[in-house]
């Protein structure tokens, strides 16, 4: 017979404290990867200038915003970093995102591609995230996922 296991769970209040680059998943803190390489910042940056210029042109700019590298704290166990996301809104421009973001685009590699098709796809759908969008910049694509009747 197995031996019961103690898994701590963390909380908001013990992310605070760490040093490093932590994302919290149910309370299991994840640790973040060094920065990508050279063709996830350049599928970054161009992503961010589209829909920033695509906000801009739809007069939108002044209710939603795009935001790349910012937590989005969700809840006390739940802190997550998406690589690009658009939130709607009211946003503190001294705190992390609080409201669910209207859009988010994870951009894959090996080493994120198990977390963003599982973990986070899961989550960003229990969560109400309309638009999830995963792009691969080894093959210049994208896959949207609209959230019709709470699923992707």
């Amino acid at each position: 017979m197995m031996p019961d296991l103690y898994i701590p769970t963390y909380t908001i209040n013990d992310w605070k404290l760490w040093k490093g680059d932590w994302e919290l998943i149910k309370g299991c803190p994840v640790s973040l990867n060094p920065s990508a390489v050279n063709k996830h910042q350049l599928m970054s940056g161009y992503l961010t200038c589209f829909l920033i210029t695509q906000l801009k042109e739809k007069k939108a700019y002044t209710k939603c915003k795009v935001l790349y590298g910012t937590d989005w704290i969700i809840n006390e166990t739940n802190i997550i970093r998406p690589d690009i996301m658009i939130v709607c809104g009211e946003i503190d421009p001294n705190s992390h995102i609080n409201n669910t973001p209207t859009l988010i685009i994870e951009i894959a590699s090996k080493a994120t591609q198990l977390k963003n098709r599982n973990t986070k796809f899961n989550l960003y759908e229990f969560c109400g995230v309309k638009y999830y969008l995963m792009a691969e910049p080894d093959n210049n694509a994208i896959e949207v996922f609209e959230l019709i009747d709470n699923k992707y």
